[in-house]
């Protein structure tokens, strides 16, 4: 998910996961300092785990037409619930909720288990973000106006512009889907319930040759939220109730 800069002083970027052709709003909210794991990572999402994870509790500004807050976020059955209600934050007029992990991740498979919220006008995300030393993101994203689709997407010290819708064959929204991102060193594929759905390379693969990848270790995010000024690309946002964004599990598997 993307996030755009704000003013020439704010020096870190972010996000979300992760996308749209605009870019992501510049943020100081993320640390530097993040220890690399390379072991693996199973998260079951049982409860709030606050040695693994962070519930986000800030605003990102920009399109981003929410506050982040750990109250919209929820766990039970073994699953994590990320709401969208119309609770003013931090000067927005709604609420959501942002996941992100304490640690970076090296080259491997992430996974989630998912059921992204249907509604114009949002955007629910699994992506894997770093701001450290540049900023490198690799997203999946279900804008909400069509989760028949999905949308893949990445960035390269802080360009993107790669992204690339993928017809499902089914609706996201109406029952959970392992989406997978497979990050290596110069490739990425996207997998979609096992299956490969879109990959890009260093080589020639759907990237021209010696095109720059995602190189850096990155914290994996999740997030829901709705847009603003960006209806060419989310649609338009009209609020009738609160929004779901469903996660059942994370999964890390270092190659």
């Amino acid at each position: 998910m993307r996030y755009l800069p704000l003013a020439l002083v704010v020096l870190i970027g972010i996000l979300s996961s992760c996308q749209n052709p605009v870019g992501n709003s510049l943020s100081t909210n993320f640390s530097t300092n993040r220890s690399v794991q390379n072991w693996s990572l199973w998260e079951p999402l049982d409860y709030f785990n606050s040695s693994v994870w962070q519930e986000s509790n800030w605003t990102n500004g920009g399109m981003f037409n929410c506050g982040f807050v750990p109250s919209n976020i929820s766990f039970a059955n073994s699953k994590m619930t990320i709401a969208l209600t119309n609770s003013p934050s931090f000067g927005k007029p709604y609420s959501s909720g942002e996941y992100r992990s304490n640690n970076t991740f090296t080259y491997g498979k992430f996974e989630t288990n998912m059921m992204p919220a249907k509604a114009s006008g949002t955007d629910s995300s699994f992506f894997l973000y770093t701001n450290n030393p540049v900023w490198d993101e690799i997203d999946v994203e279900f804008l909400g106006k069509d989760t028949t689709q999905v949308q893949f997407n990445y960035f390269v010290n802080g360009v993107g512009g790669h992204e690339k819708i993928i017809n499902l064959g089914f609706d996201a929204s109406q029952a959970y889907h392992k989406y997978t991102i497979e990050y290596g060193n110069g490739y990425i594929n996207w997998y979609v319930d096992g299956v490969w759905k879109w990959g890009v390379n260093n080589t020639g693969l759907n990237a021209p040759y010696g095109a720059p990848m995602p190189s850096h270790p990155m914290q994996i995010m999740a997030n829901l939220w709705p847009g603003v000024g960006v209806d060419s690309w989310l649609g338009s946002f009209n609020y009738t109730g609160p929004l779901f964004a469903r996660y059942d599990y994370f999964l890390y598997t270092p190659m």
